[in-house]
């Protein structure tokens, strides 16, 4: 036990000083060549393989010895209930029985040691993966919410933007001291402020008419032609919601729109067309409108420079 904690001690002093290669939340282990953070909050292998993503990573798989010592020390290293175990990133989502890890490598060709009555497939549904504290595996319910780590492979290649990602689609704007992204893989106004959460960000927000005329400069840069799928072009989703409150718009940080600096609406909106147009967008024009939060739509992420650089 003593070993393991000094270990992990000597890992984590390497981790302040390589972390800002990547992000601040993500730990350096030389052993496993790479980047890694285990996140607490529970959910199920989908919602987890998607999130390490959109981080930049993929879920961690034990693949080899070094992944398997730094996976182990981070479940060591957790607070809360780890006695599960967590999710990794083999799976048989694709097709029922042929285990791979997220890159590709079969089970077969990674080292492994089944816990005791594993696998069994219990009730047919066992199609994922998890790797208990002891280092032990286990087939387990996809769906079943558990812990989970995310990696990111160091690589020569892996260069740091002045908007402090190594994203390199963020794009800083001195007029407002901001970097913007502009997604053209459309999503819920939900999964896309997921999106912009996972890559250090935030859904954008409009607070001046400089900033308006920036997000029209941007978007100008997007013709329809441009974005490929099968979903309307002529507006984006942006951070703001009506909050459940169906006539009042906030932004995502709790201001008003007045409040937040810019609350111009293009003619005739909001108009709830139909009902249920409860989230935020903005027209190519720079102007508000109010969109299906379910439908799927471009959105446009904002980012502070500094969100996910390491202070020290």
């Amino acid at each position: 036990m003593t070993s393991s904690l000094t270990y992990f001690i000597i890992l984590s002093i390497v981790a302040v000083l390589d972390g800002r290669q990547f992000r601040c939340d993500y730990r350096f282990f030389s052993e496993a060549e790479g980047y890694l953070k285990l996140h607490r909050v529970p959910a199920n292998w989908f919602e987890a393989r998607l999130r390490c993503h959109l981080e930049g990573g993929k879920l961690a798989s034990p693949s080899t010895q070094g992944l398997i010592n730094a996976m182990k020390l981070l479940i060591d290293g957790a607070t809360g209930d780890m006695s599960c175990g967590i999710f990794t990133g083999i799976h048989a989502t694709f097709s029922r029985g042929d285990f791979h890890t997220i890159e590709g490598v079969p089970l077969s060709k990674i080292p492994h040691t089944w816990a005791v009555g594993e696998p069994d497939n219990f009730k047919d549904e066992e199609s994922c993966i998890a790797m208990l504290q002891d280092g032990n595996v286990a087939d387990v319910n996809c769906n079943e919410p558990l812990p989970y780590i995310c990696y990111k492979k160091n690589t020569k290649t892996m260069f740091m933007s002045n908007c402090g990602t190594t994203d390199s689609e963020y794009v800083f704007d001195s007029r407002t001291g901001s970097c913007y992204k502009f997604h053209t893989v459309p999503r819920t106004w939900s999964r896309a402020y997921m999106t912009c959460a996972a890559e250090g960000g935030y859904l954008a927000i409009i607070n001046s008419e400089t900033e308006a005329q920036l997000i029209k400069e941007i978007f100008a840069k997007h013709p329809p032609a441009s974005m490929l799928g099968n979903f309307w072009k002529a507006a984006a989703f942006v951070g703001f919601h009506d909050w459940n409150q169906h006539g009042e718009w906030l932004t995502i940080h709790g201001e008003t729109l007045k409040e937040a600096g810019y609350d111009k609406f293009s003619l005739g909106e909001p108009n709830n067309a139909t009902t249920g147009e409860f989230c935020g967008a903005v027209y190519r024009s720079g102007l508000f409108d109010d969109l299906w939060c379910e439908n799927k739509y471009a959105f446009i992420c904002e980012k502070s420079p500094d969100s996910l650089v390491c202070e020290n």
